[in-house]
């Protein structure tokens, strides 16, 4: 990909709506070469594709966006992981790996970390109140998840950073352009928060405690519930790979969701003067934020057999680019759908996907907003956006957010 490639693939990440409005009008499907894939902009399409993973799977959902390079992968090869994960494995394999995610994220489990995810957000505006102004993203949105994740997996707050740095340096890897040695230093970081898992793999394989990393243990690992018995090699590395990948869904898609969801209030200042003055509005502004921007704009898919989707024929090995982000701009679904506005009445979007690849964590990442909004109006109601510093999207697909969010009050 050279520099003019890279330059219309963050022109379209930045700002992919315009896009999407033109593929929703077109005929049939619109292959964008900025994505090397088909896209599937119309809400009714991305639910067909969503609701046949016989036909669509999700093998390549993970494809790097720049393949690295063999210094970097024998870097990598120092590291655990590399194994099918949740978000990119079918059939059987699919349901083993989803299974004790789901459970772990029971609407028991929930709502007993909520009370954590309450004192840590208070704890995080402590920090900033007094100075009057504050990057919310660095400050609040990219702190917040990651701590709350890391106390469900059963991580000491400690390690916490390095985790949450190795999963950001982790998605660089995957979906951003850099030259060699930004891909070399992305994947040493990339190994260390590795090498951080598989230590309490082990650990807790050997004393196992309540939490998330004990309960995978148990259900993944053929010796999981043998303490007694070593864990193989191989049983490490998936360990490691289905953590990291939760740890990575966990808070950098929520960090995203929040960061938005505060920058579009303030962005929209009689939205924000509402929600502070009718706070029972909550819920649905929670709904709608996701809806409007969301922070996983799609998914890519490849056919396991030829197709028709929309009028296009696709053959086998086609990829798509299933965006839930146009989806929940379709005006055939949503009433002004390019409008902001969190009195809308509930409707059925698809921020959190849909059908067998449903996000299991749903729930917790609008228990997180919830409580990030709650605190926030109630606290800092004179929130507004730093007007020096205009607030610029990250380059991205997934885990759409602004790069900084410099606010005032």
């Amino acid at each position: 990909m050279d520099r003019h490639e890279h330059a219309r693939l963050d022109a379209l990440q930045r700002d992919p709506y315009p896009h999407y409005a033109r593929a929703r009008e077109a005929e049939g499907l619109t292959f964008v070469p900025e994505l090397d894939a088909w896209l599937v902009a119309r809400d009714a399409d991305v639910r067909e594709v969503l609701r046949r993973p016989e036909a669509f799977s999700s093998a390549n959902v993970l494809r790097p966006d720049v393949l690295p390079g063999p210094t970097v992968l024998a870097e990598m090869g120092r590291g655990f992981g590399g194994r099918p994960v949740v978000v990119s494995s079918d059939g059987a394999q699919h349901q083993r790996l989803r299974a004790p995610i789901v459970h772990g994220l029971s609407p028991a489990r929930v709502a007993a970390i909520v009370p954590y995810a309450v004192e840590r957000a208070t704890a995080l505006i402590d920090g900033f109140a007094e100075s009057g102004s504050a990057d919310l993203m660095a400050q609040f949105a990219l702190e917040l998840p990651g701590q709350v994740i890391g106390r469900l997996v059963g991580l000491d707050p400690a390690d916490v950073p390095l985790a949450v740095h190795g999963g950001y340096r982790a998605e660089q890897l995957l979906f951003r352009p850099m030259d060699e040695r930004g891909q070399l230093a992305a994947a040493r970081d990339v190994v260390a928060m590795q090498h951080l898992l598989d230590t309490y793999v082990r650990e807790r394989h050997a004393r196992p405690q309540d939490d998330l990393c004990t309960s995978l243990i148990g259900a993944l690992a053929a010796g999981g519930e043998s303490p007694g018995a070593e864990l193989t090699l191989d049983e490490r590395h998936e360990m490691v790979a289905h953590l990291q990948n939760f740890l990575l869904a966990g808070h950098l898609t929520t960090s995203a969701l929040i960061g938005s969801t505060v920058l579009h209030l303030l962005h929209h200042r009689a939205q924000w003067e509402l929600l502070c003055e009718k706070p029972e509005l909550i819920p649905s502004a929670v709904e709608e934020a996701a809806r409007y921007d969301s922070p996983i704009q799609g998914f890519r898919r490849i056919t396991t057999r030829p197709v028709m989707l929309s009028g296009t024929e696709l053959p086998i090995g086609a990829v798509v680019f299933v965006a839930y982000g146009s989806a929940n701009r379709d005006p055939s679904r949503h009433e002004r759908p390019d409008v902001f506005d969190i009195t809308r009445p509930p409707a059925r979007h698809l921020a959190y996907g849909y059908g067998v690849h449903g996000c299991p964590g749903s729930s917790l990442a609008r228990e997180q907003l919830r409580v990030a909004l709650e605190l926030l109006t109630a606290r800092l109601p004179g929130l507004r956006l730093a007007e020096d510093r205009p607030v610029v999207m990250r380059p991205t697909m997934i885990h759409r957010s602004p790069e900084e969010l410099p606010v005032l009050w």
